[in-house]
């Protein structure tokens, strides 16, 4: 017998907490071979295509302070702009990854290619970018971003989501910084001065 919907209530929402990485990311956790692999230890194999990149950031919250258990994925397209499982996609490029914040500085890195401009079917194109979806105590519902870069000045300008933001300066959160040949600098900012642009999508 179905119960009758005016009795259900809502689950309460509850934080990822430490555990969240025993079940995900047993290897990070401290539990090497507790999983014969991993899903998503990195988003590209050796023979993937492209310029070769690294991203670098923190994940803090509001009064600055760098959440050292943030766990992020991150998904995106290959150097040609297309994800994995479209037709002609480089399969040296699954894509997606997982990976966690440093236990004791709280800094994360990112080792892969640098995504190329997405056609959309209606004629748009996306500038270059990763989605991020991040969860870490404190957190009742993962947030979700993306990494543009401040050298694609041009595809920028033009992207379909970063014209949406209202408040212009804010574009700036969404820009990782170039530090070097192939490196870049993104940190998070919960809220506060500063504050991320999080995603409804």
């Amino acid at each position: 017998m179905v119960q009758p919907l005016t009795r259900l209530r809502e689950t309460p929402s509850q934080t990822a907490g430490p555990y969240v990485h025993i079940g995900l990311m047993p290897t990070y956790a401290g539990n090497p071979g507790s999983v014969e692999k991993e899903v998503g230890t990195s988003p590209i194999t050796e023979a993937a295509k492209g310029e070769r990149i690294e991203i670098t950031g923190t994940v803090s919250d509001g009064t600055g302070w760098v959440l050292r258990d943030a766990m992020i994925e991150s998904w995106q397209a290959d150097a040609e702009g297309l994800y994995a499982g479209q037709e002609g996609a480089d399969p040296g490029v699954p894509g997606f990854c997982r990976f966690g914040a440093h236990a004791e500085t709280g800094l994360w890195t990112l080792s892969t290619i640098k995504p190329g401009t997405v056609k959309l079917p209606d004629g748009r194109v996306q500038a270059p970018h990763i989605a991020l979806w991040i969860v870490a105590r404190g957190i009742n519902i993962g947030l979700m971003t993306r990494i543009y870069f401040e050298d694609e000045e041009e595809a920028n300008a033009a992207d379909p989501v970063l014209m949406r933001i209202e408040q212009r300066p804010r574009v700036e959160t969404l820009l990782a910084k170039k530090t070097g040949d192939g490196a870049y600098r993104f940190d998070i900012r919960l809220q506060g001065e500063g504050e991320t642009v999080f995603l409804d999508l």
